[in-house]
């Protein structure tokens, strides 16, 4: 799998405020974007899990700390085909 780095400036009075050091806060902040994008549909779960560092079913599992319904764009669309 190839990877591609973005760097993020995190000011320090965020940073310090955390009570997580760099590398845990760094993994929350991938999971919340995998989160985020997954829940706006412009990641697949399968992505998104990909971005969080975990399989896809710990992923999904996952979404409901975040209040987030798993499998929301496949409801959508079976919504819309019976409308």
């Amino acid at each position: 799998m190839t990877t591609r780095q973005i760097v993020i400036d995190i000011p320090e009075t965020v940073f310090l405020s955390e009570t997580t050091d760099e590398a845990a806060f760094a993994r929350e902040l991938r999971m919340l974007a995998a989160v985020k994008l997954y829940e706006l549909g412009r990641l697949s779960s399968s992505q998104a899990a990909e971005l969080a560092d975990m399989s896809r079913v710990e992923f999904l599992l996952s979404l409901k700390s975040y209040r987030v319904f798993p499998l929301e764009s496949e409801l959508v669309d079976l919504e819309e085909s019976l409308a």
